[in-house]
């Protein structure tokens, strides 16, 4: 992902954390949080997944998945090396 995006992703992430409409969201944030992550990489995490999920809407010409994202955000934390490799890629 384009590391030019990610202060949008994180606002969005933010918003999403406010908005009643996403409660998902602030469940995987407080989880992260629980896990012992600061909150600004609980929020970078939460964003890669965000990220991973909009570059899949454009490169399929698809709707945003709501359920692949909550999916993606059950998965987190990221280790080291799954941010290495970046969400949704697979070690080769």
């Amino acid at each position: 992902m384009n590391d030019d995006l990610l202060p949008d992703l994180i606002a969005a992430v933010e918003q999403q954390l406010r908005s009643p409409q996403t409660p998902y969201v602030t469940k995987a944030f407080a989880r992260l949080l629980k896990l012992g992550l600061e909150a600004d990489e609980a929020k970078s995490q939460i964003a890669l997944c965000l990220g991973e999920e909009m570059d899949q809407v454009l490169r399929n010409s698809r709707a945003f998945d709501e359920k692949a994202y909550c999916r993606s955000l059950e998965e987190l934390p990221f280790t080291q090396d799954d941010e290495a490799e970046g969400p949704g890629e697979a070690a080769v």
